[in-house]
């Protein structure tokens, strides 16, 4: 018989001693690193966003709080280090509920979900997961940039700085989720955009997918997720022409 969950607020969790601590090592540890922001006010966003887009489809007010605690304490490994940080973040985020009464079933979905929310280690694996990854890597925002002096910017810091509005719209008629964005394409061109953003948006249509739904991506009232996916389409036969060529060296070599 499944234990009954002690009923937890996201909210309540960002406020959690050991919660904000992590985060705000991470955050200051990712500074020094040249990241973005990632900051309570991030986690923040991507918990409510989270438990948005699964609600709007149709899930259980439980697994709603799930995706939303999940999207809380998402990147609270950062404080180990940004390598790994999700596997980190899942183990941390485990014992911290633990203390906070949570069931240990949810437990391992939220721990779960936040070692499989980076695009270098995971994928979308559930719902939490899905949604987890979804709100994450949709969090595309000029004040995430640190940087004041454009001179400095590097590229993340520019295409991030270029984008002046984001928003994520779900079409459950038309089974799409859809995220809208405005690009500066003075501070940024959208090649730089797409060379950033590639991996991320390629999770995205993942995550989508195993919602039952399809993603799109619009930039400047385009839609430009085809020219993603060609892309990504193009990498792989050049993968495929260089591993080939590789065994015809060697094999010519012996």
């Amino acid at each position: 018989m499944r234990k009954e969950s002690k009923k937890l607020d996201y909210r309540k969790l960002l406020k959690n001693k050991e919660v904000k601590a992590f985060l705000k090592k991470g955050n200051e540890n990712l500074g020094v690193l040249g990241y973005t922001e990632h900051s309570e006010k991030h986690c923040a966003i991507v918990a409510k966003r989270a438990g948005m887009i699964l609600k709007k489809l149709g899930y259980s007010e439980h697994e709603v709080e799930l995706a939303q605690i999940a999207g809380a304490m998402h990147d609270v490994g950062n404080a180990i280090n940004r390598k790994n940080h999700g596997e980190y973040g899942g183990l941390l985020a485990y014992h911290i509920l633990e203390k906070e009464g949570m069931a240990l079933e949810d437990r391992i979905q939220i721990a779960s979900a936040i070692g499989n929310h980076d695009e270098s280690t995971g994928g979308a694996v559930d719902a939490i997961s899905a949604a987890l990854i979804l709100a994450d890597k949709t969090d595309v925002r000029r004040d995430r940039v640190r940087t004041k002096e454009k001179a400095n910017f590097d590229k993340h810091d520019r295409v991030n700085y270029a984008v002046t509005n984001a928003t994520v719209k779900l079409n459950l008629e038309k089974k799409v989720i859809t995220l809208n964005l405005q690009i500066d394409e003075e501070i940024c061109s959208m090649c730089e955009y797409f060379e950033i953003f590639l991996g991320r948006m390629l999770m995205c249509r993942r995550a989508s997918e195993l919602l039952g739904m399809k993603f799109k991506l619009t930039a400047n009232g385009s839609k430009v997720l085809k020219r993603i996916f060609i892309q990504e389409e193009l990498q792989i036969e050049k993968w495929i022409c260089n591993s080939l060529y590789l065994k015809l060296f060697f094999k010519q070599k012996k």
